[in-house]
């Protein structure tokens, strides 16, 4: 008996261990966001909502951009509930429509006088066609948010000091941008098996980093500043379209390796809220910290080329 109660005890010693190795750094800021307006995209699950529950505890008027009126209204009760916050509405966004991106951006702009922030949060991890006919994973993770970034940019710059905080991934280290794939795929990848969509993943996930670091440059001298980042590896429900063998396998692995959601959010607050963080704008953050991106991910030629095909795809050109 006492070798299995000092069993027990090692084993949740060691599990608590690793959760708090695995949690990582946290947001230390303890801004005030009262007066301040917030967008956060994909915020009816996961880091998203965790996101905007903390935005809206320290007074921040919170938009949940979701695609799902019934999961949009649902996380707004849970957001309220968890925040203490009556603040916090929800506007209807399906980022694999231009057209639906282009409605939310006109309400938006008609209804709300202020932006400060916008988090461009929602991501997908599968494969598909937008109802524009581009791959699903970069007409979301890229070019939804492109739009949606462009279109507002006017009112951020009317409220700046704002931020523009974009969630990529550790991933896009893999990605690579092949503009003759995506002429004739309207994606940067082909194929359904595993490491085919985790490379598409990748891909749209360095357009996002790609994206910040052109953004960034256009934004010069506005007072409105820009970041991307990597949330940590995330117990979320990012991969709740995979294969059910695949989702079975990593749930107890997920469970003790991953980051929560809690955590995960930790790094896109700091982005979004973080004093002194403006002449870093521009920069890609892991762990509440500027990390160093491969060259590929600053080359200025390929994000200028990103931004102007995206420019074309979007009928903003």
């Amino acid at each position: 008996m006492s070798a299995f109660i000092l069993f027990v005890g090692v084993s949740v010693a060691v599990f608590i261990i690793i959760r708090k190795m695995v949690s990582g750094a946290r947001c230390k800021s303890k801004a005030k966001l009262h007066g301040k307006t917030v967008i956060v995209t994909g915020s009816n699950t996961g880091i998203g909502r965790e996101t905007a529950v903390d935005l809206a505890r320290r007074g921040a008027r919170v938009i949940l951009a979701c695609r799902s009126q019934v999961r949009g209204e649902v996380a707004v009760a849970i957001v309220k509930r968890e925040s203490r916050s009556s603040n916090v509405v929800f506007m209807q966004l399906d980022l694999a429509s231009l057209k639906s991106v282009r409605t939310f951006a006109e309400t938006f702009l008609k209804t709300e006088k202020r932006l400060d922030i916008l988090i461009n949060n929602a991501g997908i991890y599968m494969q598909g066609t937008t109802e524009d006919g581009l791959g699903l994973m970069f007409g979301v993770n890229h070019i939804g948010h492109f739009l949606l970034t462009n279109l507002l940019l006017d009112r951020l710059k009317e409220c700046a000091p704002s931020r523009i905080v974009t969630v990529s991934s550790k991933l896009h280290e893999s990605g690579n941008l092949d503009f003759s794939l995506l002429s004739a795929h309207k994606e940067f990848g082909t194929g359904d098996s595993f490491f085919d969509v985790l490379w598409i993943y990748s891909h749209s996930k360095l357009c996002n980093v790609l994206f910040t670091h052109e953004l960034a440059k256009r934004l010069q001298g506005t007072n409105v500043t820009c970041y991307s980042l990597h949330p940590g590896v995330v117990n979320s429900d990012l991969v709740r379209h995979s294969r059910p063998v695949l989702r079975n396998i990593m749930k107890p692995i997920a469970a003790v390796f991953f980051k929560d959601v809690e955590a995960g959010a930790q790094t896109t607050l700091h982005c979004a809220v973080q004093e002194g963080i403006e002449g870093l704008s521009g920069q890609y953050f892991s762990n509440c910290a500027v990390n160093k991106v491969l060259p590929k991910a600053r080359d200025d030629a390929v994000a200028k080329k990103l931004w102007e095909v995206s420019e074309k795809l979007c009928g903003l050109s």
